[in-house]
């Protein structure tokens, strides 16, 4: 009969990212990750959505006046109701491909830090996209679920989420959060360094998606060995003369251009530990932190952090996923991880 029920289950998680959503249906696994990004027309007051996700992205930065294409999530918490709520709604519509006999009941993980105001913002942008209840679950357990900690242990782990807008530090242990944190700094405050660094120092100006395309290229969280390191060309616009030009640009430049935030995020770890338990932080020593989110790809952030704090480091297998195959994986097993899960009818 199971099988049955799952014919019309559709319930499902959503990891409402600042870079992407990704949607877990039940029992199907991840089965949409698009940029979280909506393009709208301004028509006599009234926003129409042309596009949103993929196509939407596309559209960033190079958008006639009438067009205006905005990412409504900053950092981790929501900056455009009435555009999220579009989105939101196009996702699911999107997932939910037939008219199903139930409302699905959807989780949504929020940041740790997120304000009972920005919590109530994210319920309310997923009920009127049809949801029949909508569950919150803190970001840093929906990651260490996702990279298949033993959370439910007696044990202390530690996860660090690098998302696009915020880092999420914690240690978690018996299934629950012992200490938590969530700093604003995070793949978007990469790029904006990369861009500024360019603009001082080869004032030439670049748009985000160039930005991004260098970070996922050729960035890194330390100094190359050989003080130069990869090579790679961009095109902006050259400050000087107005120009477009073509410039080559290092590493190891870029290295000094993440500098800041990968310090930032070395500082958070930093401070987490000194706030954990003395048995914890034992349980830590032996077992290492753990990193998830798009964040842990950037290129040897794990030996940076591993130089400023003595740990092992590890990277979580399917980092980008992980937030969202955590959320699924509490829907999956609600029973199990039901204190973790904040229902308000």
């Amino acid at each position: 009969m199971a099988g049955f029920g799952g014919l019309f289950s559709s319930d499902m998680a959503i990891d409402l990212g600042t870079a992407n959503t990704l949607v877990y249906v039940k029992g199907r696994g991840i089965i949409l990750n698009e940029p979280s990004v909506v393009a709208f027309h301004v028509k006599d007051g009234r926003k129409q959505v042309l596009a949103v996700g993929e196509d939407a992205k596309l559209m960033l930065g190079r958008t006639p006046g009438s067009i205006e294409a905005i990412r409504p999530m900053r950092e981790g918490v929501i900056a455009d109701f009435d555009v999220a709520e579009e989105m939101i709604k196009y996702f699911i519509r999107k997932v939910h491909k037939r008219t199903t006999f139930t409302k699905p009941k959807i989780i949504v993980c929020v940041p740790h830090g997120a304000t009972p105001v920005e919590k109530r913002a994210i319920r309310q942008s997923v009920l009127p996209g049809g949801a029949r209840r909508a569950g919150l679950i803190a970001e840093p357990i929906a990651a260490a679920i996702g990279a298949g900690m033993p959370i439910t242990d007696p044990t202390g782990s530690m996860v660090v989420d690098i998302g696009g807008g915020t880092t999420e530090v914690a240690v978690l242990s018996l299934g629950d959060i012992v200490y938590a944190r969530s700093v604003r700094v995070g793949g978007d405050r990469m790029d904006d360094g990369i861009i500024n660094y360019l603009r001082r120092q080869q004032n030439i100006l670049i748009g985000e998606a160039t930005a991004e395309r260098i970070k996922t290229s050729i960035g890194s969280a330390r100094m190359p060995d050989d003080g130069r390191g990869a090579v790679m060309h961009i095109r902006g616009r050259d400050l000087l003369n107005g120009v477009p030009k073509e410039i080559e640009i290092n590493q190891a430049q870029i290295a000094e251009a993440l500098a800041e935030p990968v310090q930032q995020i070395c500082e958070a770890v930093m401070t987490a530990l000194e706030a954990t338990p003395p048995d914890l932080a034992a349980d830590i020593v032996d077992r290492g932190v753990m990193l998830t989110g798009g964040g842990a790809l950037l290129g040897e952030l794990d030996l940076a952090l591993r130089e400023q704090t003595g740990l092992g480091i590890s990277v979580a297998d399917e980092s980008l996923n992980c937030v969202a195959l955590g959320t699924g994986k509490a829907l999956e097993y609600e029973k199990q991880l039901r204190h973790v899960i904040d229902y308000e009818s």
